[in-house]
């Protein structure tokens, strides 16, 4: 049982390690994809990469607690592997987009298939122990983490071929992802664990009512939808402020990314096992809270762009954050509830990606627009700073009632 456990985490994470590279091959080519497509400038680009994000958020939004809900019905392997069918099909379509409304098209499709990490999550719930549950989530982020190495360093290199060549690469990638589940990834939800399918469960307002009822659940959510929203600055203006205060060309936007990757796979694949277990979740959380908040500052002021890689380091380790607070609200949860509750916290992403970019890319393109007084590209970054510190008055005050 024991051996099928960590067989089963260790299928999951290669899934999600090679959608993640599929993703993230496509993320330094979108700011010059955007001003091909409108023949704008870099400042009004990244409205219209904000609203992209903003589509694609929507429908995770809707599709993530209604994946959550199924998967508890029908199992996590069939909907796994519908969801990263439907992704390489989507990035074959984006492949050939001829305009702006084609990129909106393919990404509320995505929206819809992107909804899968509730899947993961669920699953990586499902073969857990409870008190090892922080630590597995925490390699979701590795899997991401390494799926940012490898694929914005991709994308930069091969966007030199053609903006189509990057969402070619991701299409294969998805759907060797799929042929890998669809061979060698096992179900994970027991029969006697399953649970009947509600309509009035399966939507983001019904879903987050359930949640109410348990202690101190709706205040640990808060504070985690606040701290989403302040990771969209990130996010959503990465490539676009390193390409106007440091004018990084793509290849050096793929590689900072590929950065990134690297130091959030080193605290969460290794070094998240080790101060979860030492410091516990509250203290992770606070410690984790704090961090970001220094991170956000340094990144709104940095002068040079070797700053920014140097910056990561504490934004990096920031990263126990979120699987602290994942596995503090997994343990409130039953068995049979556990894809529903990660779906949850996919919806409450979705929603912080639906206000998130909006604001900080609309922060962004007003501080970046021609004619203004004041030019400060890193504003974005000093308003996540900022709900961050919202977000630990919030989450200290429900951390009171955890002894």
């Amino acid at each position: 049982m024991q051996s099928n456990k960590k067989s089963g985490i260790f299928f999951i994470l290669v899934t999600i390690l090679i959608d993640c590279i599929g993703f993230g091959i496509i993320i330094p080519i979108m700011p010059d994809l955007i001003r091909e497509l409108t023949g704008g400038d870099l400042s009004e680009a990244s409205r219209y990469g904000g609203l992209l994000i903003v589509a694609y958020a929507i429908m995770q939004f809707i599709s993530s607690p209604i994946l959550g809900s199924l998967s508890d019905k029908f199992g996590r392997r069939p909907i796994l592997l519908i969801s990263l069918f439907g992704l390489g099909v989507d990035y074959v379509f984006l492949a050939f987009a001829p305009t702006i409304t084609w990129l909106f098209f393919g990404r509320i499709f995505s929206g819809i298939c992107g909804a899968s990490i509730t899947t993961a999550s669920a699953y990586i719930a499902d073969v857990s122990e409870p008190d090892k549950r922080s630590q597995n989530f925490g390699l979701i982020g590795a899997a991401f983490g390494l799926g940012f190495i490898i694929g914005p360093v991709i994308g930069g290199v091969f966007a030199q071929f053609g903006h189509h060549v990057p969402f070619m690469i991701a299409a294969v990638l998805s759907l060797l992802n799929w042929l890998y589940g669809y061979f060698i990834l096992p179900e994970s939800l027991a029969i006697n664990n399953r649970r009947e399918f509600e309509w009035k469960r399966a939507n983001p307002i019904g879903a987050l009512k359930q949640v109410i009822k348990h202690p101190a659940l709706f205040g640990l959510l808060g504070s985690l939808l606040i701290l989403y929203i302040a990771a969209q600055a990130t996010q959503s203006i990465w490539s676009f402020y390193t390409l106007e205060k440091f004018q990084w060309n793509t290849t050096w936007v793929g590689y900072s990314l590929g950065f990134v990757g690297l130091t959030v796979a080193i605290v969460q694949g290794g070094l998240i096992r080790i101060i979860i277990p030492k410091l516990g979740n509250k203290k992770s959380i606070q410690l984790g809270l704090i961090l970001y908040v220094i991170g956000f500052a340094a990144f709104a002021f940095a002068t040079q762009g070797w700053m920014m890689f140097l910056f990561l380091l504490p934004y990096a380790l920031a990263g126990i954050t979120g699987p602290a607070i994942q596995g503090l609200i997994s343990k409130q949860i039953p068995a049979n509830e556990q894809g529903e509750m990660q779906g949850i916290m996919t919806a409450l992403m979705s929603l912080a990606s639906i206000f998130g970019p909006l604001l900080m890319t609309n922060l962004f393109f007003y501080f970046t627009a021609k004619g203004n007084s004041i030019y400060f590209p890193g504003a974005p970054f000093l308003m996540a700073s900022f709900l961050t510190v919202i977000a630990i008055f919030i989450c200290n005050k429900s951390l009171r009632k955890y002894h």
